[in-house]
C-alpha cells in the first residue's frame, strides 16, 4: 500500500530512492556494506538535521556536485521536487538536471540525477542528514563519498535518449 501510494506521488527515480532507505532503515540498521577503496570519493561534510532547510540542502548537493570534477561543458539546474514524510523520516528530493549546450545546439538531451535528503525524526538532531542519489533510468542508489560518479552516467542516459529519439522518428 505504502509503496502504492510512493509511485503515484513521486517520479520513479525519487520513488526507489524512498522505497531503498526504508528498507535499508527497517533491514540493516548498524549494518555497513564496504566499498571498494577505488570507488571512493570526496565528500562534503552534511549539514546536521537541526540545520537543515531547502535551501541548505540545494546548496550542499550543489557542493557536492562540484566534488565530481565535470568538464566545464556540462551545465546543471538543481531544484527541489517535493517533500515526503513518513512515520520516522522526512525525504526532500531534488533533481539535478545535466546538459551540454553547444552554440550550435544550445537545446540538448538532458540526464538527470535524483537525490534524496533524509532526515530522520527519531535520532539526534545534531546528526548529519543522510543524501543518497539515483542517475536517470538507472536502479542503483548511490552514496556521496561511497561511490566515485562517472560522467559516463550523464553520456549513456543522453545517448540512449539520442537514439531512442531517432527510432521514433523514423
Amino acid at each position: 500500500m505504502e509503496e502504492d501510494r510512493l509511485s503515484l506521488d513521486l517520479n520513479p527515480e525519487s520513488a526507489l530512492l524512498v522505497k531503498t532507505l526504508l528498507e535499508r532503515h527497517h533491514h540493516a540498521v548498524g549494518q555497513q556494506v564496504e566499498d571498494s577503496p577505488d570507488s571512493e570519493m570526496t565528500t562534503i561534510n552534511w549539514v546536521a538535521s537541526k540545520d537543515f532547510t531547502v535551501d541548505v540542502g540545494e546548496k550542499q548537493i550543489g557542493e557536492y556536485i562540484q566534488t565530481w570534477e565535470l568538464k566545464p561543458c556540462w551545465v546543471y539546474s538543481l531544484a527541489l521536487l517535493s517533500s515526503t514524510e513518513e512515520e520516522h523520516r522526512t525525504f526532500y528530493h531534488y533533481r539535478a538536471r545535466f546538459s551540454t549546450p553547444t552554440a550550435q545546439k544550445p537545446i540538448q538531451s538532458t540526464a538527470s540525477v535524483y537525490f534524496v535528503v533524509d532526515m530522520s525524526k527519531v535520532e539526534p538532531q545534531t546528526l548529519p542528514v543522510e543524501v543518497h542519489f539515483v542517475v536517470e533510468s538507472n536502479r542503483l542508489v548511490h552514496t556521496p563519498g561511497r561511490t566515485r560518479f562517472r560522467v559516463k552516467w550523464l553520456a549513456d542516459v543522453i545517448e540512449n535518449k539520442t537514439l531512442l529519439r531517432r527510432e521514433v522518428d523514423l
